[in-house]
């Protein structure tokens, strides 16, 4: 979720789910290694437990940039093997590494030969003409045997050609009940389910049903309160009160203070806020508030007060 899952979203998350796993955006080891790009490696210690996302093909320059988001703090190194972009296909990483697992083998044998984190996969079911049914299990068959012990499986194909990013989140059926079948065929490994899921209970199904995890993405982003909020309690099963979305704004407070005094804008946090109140009466005055105030020379954390004015009806402080 390149451009979405920055700092900002994962803060604002976690103050929703102290339990669920956070990923970043995908960082690519050339941007780091050959870049010098270490800003993109910066979090908030309050994110915790959060994964540095990699994209890239070279097992040296992976093997640094893994063993840099090692020394940043980082709880889980991850590599993607499941992004469809042009971009990405470019710098042959991505859903095209699909076709070539003998190299994510020697890529994640050279990242785990680094470092101590944990290092894990992301993938599609396949690419193109391949068939799933035999890529699938060879791919975490061959990728396993370098050491690597958590998948995370998008349920879906990536066509490389003919279908734009977004197309390839809706387009290629999928396929829950293959991603299934590999939990029995390798017990060993833990497998999340990701693509499509867009709501907590179809989540526990997926975990009642032997999966070990499931990831969930533009459905946490753009409907936070709902997913995150009771998370804990659902999936998790603790015992305390879910947050709510007002819970989180409030507690943005100094987060939010604090990025401004450091010359930091509003918008880049308040974009990624904009889904809180989804579904509830005032979240379109709530959103209106903010995507035209948050970029106004001087917009700080009283407009945030006004927006939630909109949802609540309380009167905004004087």
């Amino acid at each position: 979720m390149m451009d979405w899952t920055d700092r900002h979203c994962r803060y604002l998350h976690r103050l929703l789910s102290s339990r669920a796993l956070l990923y970043t955006e995908m960082v690519t080891a050339p941007a780091l290694v050959r870049g010098g790009a270490v800003h993109l490696l910066d979090f908030s210690p309050e994110e915790h437990p959060v994964a540095l996302q990699l994209g890239g093909s070279d097992p040296a320059e992976l093997a640094e940039a893994a063993r840099m988001g090692a020394e940043a703090g980082y709880d889980e190194i991850n590599l993607n093997v499941g992004c469809p972009s042009d971009r990405v296909q470019s710098g042959t990483f991505g859903a095209v590494l699909m076709k070539e697992p003998a190299l994510v083998a020697e890529c994640c044998a050279a990242m785990i030969a680094a470092t101590d984190v944990e290092v894990t996969v992301k993938c599609r079911i396949g690419v193109d003409d391949q068939d799933p049914e035999q890529v699938l299990p060879e791919f975490l068959a061959r990728v396993a045997a370098a050491g690597v012990e958590r998948f995370t499986i998008h349920a879906r194909k990536a066509w490389l050609q003919g279908l734009s990013p977004k197309e390839n989140r809706d387009v290629p059926p999928l396929d829950y009940d293959l991603v299934q079948r590999m939990k029995g065929l390798f017990p060993a490994l833990h497998l999340s389910v990701n693509g499509g899921i867009s709501t907590l209970a179809e989540a526990k199904a997926f975990l009642d049903a032997g999966m070990d995890g499931v990831m969930l993405g533009r459905a946490a982003y753009h409907n936070p309160a709902d997913i995150l909020g009771p998370a804990d309690r659902i999936i998790f099963g603790e015992d305390a009160p879910d947050r709510t979305a007002e819970d989180a704004v409030r507690a943005m407070q100094p987060y939010i203070e604090t990025h401004l005094a450091r010359g930091g804008k509003l918008h880049q946090i308040t974009r990624h806020m904009l889904g809180l109140f989804t579904g509830r009466p005032g979240a379109r005055a709530w959103r209106r508030v903010l995507s035209e105030g948050a970029t106004r020379p001087g917009a700080d954390y009283d407009l945030v007060e006004e927006a939630l004015a909109q949802v609540t009806g309380e009167p905004v402080a004087g």
